[in-house]
């Protein structure tokens, strides 16, 4: 298991509810894992003191150097997990629509505990969701956050669009398309 340990005094940050880890407040990183598990890999966030912290995603690459999950000991980051996190965040009350061409924000990241996550709905029924996986950590569970995001929406049609700016921070490659579904109508891409 991957194991971060923050510097002394910097645990405050994510015990006052800070859902991310710097590369500098980071006084070590242990453990083995293998090369190809690391980008997005759930890592054990522990303070000086050895202490647990939280568990979060693993980016390699990216000066946010692990996004928090939870910082309960006992919640495993597993497909359980996502599912209820998103379903919570398809409940949340919204704003109607103002029209079929506009905007809907079904996820939005860290406020809705899946950082790095962008959901929006676009159309009528069944319309169309457009992703955007800003972080590895939610990059790495791609495949079960679509097939959640169609089951509890009933919506068929799952876009990603990538920003290749930011997937390039997180060490990620850029490749834009449909990942369920039919391809939205071009002023349904960004």
């Amino acid at each position: 298991m991957l194991i971060i340990t923050i510097k002394q005094g910097k645990e405050k940050a994510i015990l006052a509810g800070e859902p991310w880890v710097y590369l500098s407040a980071i006084s070590r990183i242990d453990g083995k894992f293998e090369e190809r598990l690391k980008i997005g890999a759930t890592a054990l966030i522990r303070s000086s003191a050895g202490q647990f912290l939280a568990r979060g995603g693993w980016s390699p690459k990216s000066q946010i150097r692990a996004r928090i999950w939870t910082l309960d000991e006992k919640e495993a980051v597993d497909h359980a997990m996502i599912k209820r996190r998103i379903q919570a965040a398809l409940t949340k009350p919204r704003p109607p629509k103002i029209s079929a061409t506009a905007a809907q924000r079904l996820i939005n990241g860290e406020a809705d505990q899946l950082p790095g996550l962008i959901v929006d709905y676009y159309g009528n029924n069944p319309g169309y969701m457009v992703c955007q996986f800003q972080a590895a950590c939610v990059d790495a569970w791609k495949v079960t956050i679509v097939k959640a995001l169609i089951t509890e929406t009933g919506c068929p049609n799952v876009y990603e669009h990538a920003d290749e700016l930011i997937r390039a921070g997180e060490g990620l490659s850029a490749h834009s398309g449909s990942l369920a579904g039919d391809e939205p109508p071009l002023e349904f891409k960004y």
